[in-house]
């Protein structure tokens, strides 16, 4: 009796062992499930899903739930925006120059799912793009235009870049020719000419200069001969005025009139010969005494 009450209770153990055994197996499958189910994707991610090495899905942002033993997490792929190494590429400008091109691109990744199915490497994919580019339209400028138009260059080369790269889920956020530089022929050559271009532009200046001063001159010396040309006529005015005073006082009181100016004029000017410099003899003639004593008289009976 003892020996198979003991073989029941170890019968009963065994059960028991065999069907927790069973309730472990199942909670560790379904906590497995839960874990390879459930996917947190952080912000800066997008997850790519496969299921049997096909696309099933993309994963954004925050909880995600997928099938687990059937689908997997396949790709990682970060949408931070990026920066390429600096890259520097050999161009010929529209006019022959050599030149040397330093440019800087910065991406994201908009669409991983065509990302990491239509293109391997992408950094180098879009390296190669942008040389092309920037070749392809230095090539249409002279060497001239290349530096006072890098802003229009740079916005050609943007929108073609951007659209080049559109299939592979990319977006160009900037595109930058950060330096164009010579070598050291041409720079040496550029600067002969610069210096040449100074010194034509100093003899302009200077012949300008010389060529306003001329003007300034000539309407000084016009401005002049006006001037003195109206003092002459405000003369003549004054003179043509006097005339008239004259002649209308001849014309009333007679030929007295007339005697009285000419008296007073030889007055006049004998008053301006005493008046010279220095300690001389003056010999006035009769009848320069008789004009004194004619003005004299003609003035005391005009009083």
């Amino acid at each position: 009796m003892l020996r198979q009450a003991t073989q029941g209770h170890a019968m009963d153990v065994n059960d028991f062992l065999g069907g927790n055994a069973v309730l472990l197996a199942l909670a560790a499958f379904i906590l497995l499930s839960l874990f390879l189910g459930v996917r947190i994707v952080p912000q800066s991610e997008k997850h790519v899903v496969e299921r049997f090495g096909r696309l099933r899905a993309v994963l954004g942002p925050g909880i995600n739930f997928i099938v687990p033993f059937l689908d997997r997490v396949a790709h990682r792929v970060s949408v931070l925006e990026r920066q390429l190494p600096n890259a520097s590429q050999d161009a010929i400008t529209a006019d022959n120059v050599l030149v040397r091109v330093e440019t800087s691109v910065f991406y994201r990744i908009t669409e991983p799912e065509k990302t990491v199915y239509r293109i391997r490497d992408v950094d180098g994919a879009i390296a190669t793009t942008v040389a092309g580019i920037v070749r392809s339209e230095i090539g249409k400028l002279e060497l001239d235009q290349v530096q006072s138009n890098r802003a229009d260059l740079i916005v050609k080369v943007r929108e073609q870049v951007a659209t080049m790269v559109e299939d592979w889920g990319i977006e160009v956020t900037r595109a930058e020719i950060l330096d164009v530089s010579l070598d050291d022929a041409t720079r040496a050559a550029m600067l002969q000419q610069l210096n040449a271009e100074r010194a034509r532009r100093a003899q302009v200046t200077e012949a300008e200069g010389k060529k306003r001063a001329v003007e300034l001159n000539a309407d000084a010396q016009l401005y002049a001969a006006e001037q003195e040309a109206k003092a002459r006529r405000v003369l003549a005015d004054a003179e043509a005025y006097a005339t008239g005073v004259i002649a209308a006082a001849i014309k009333e009181s007679g030929i007295e009139a007339a005697q009285y100016q000419v008296a007073l004029k030889q007055v006049e000017a004998l008053t301006a010969v005493g008046q010279g410099a220095g300690k001389q003899m003056i010999i006035v003639p009769a009848q320069a005494l008789d004009a004194f004593g004619d003005a004299f008289r003609m003035l005391k009976g005009r009083v």
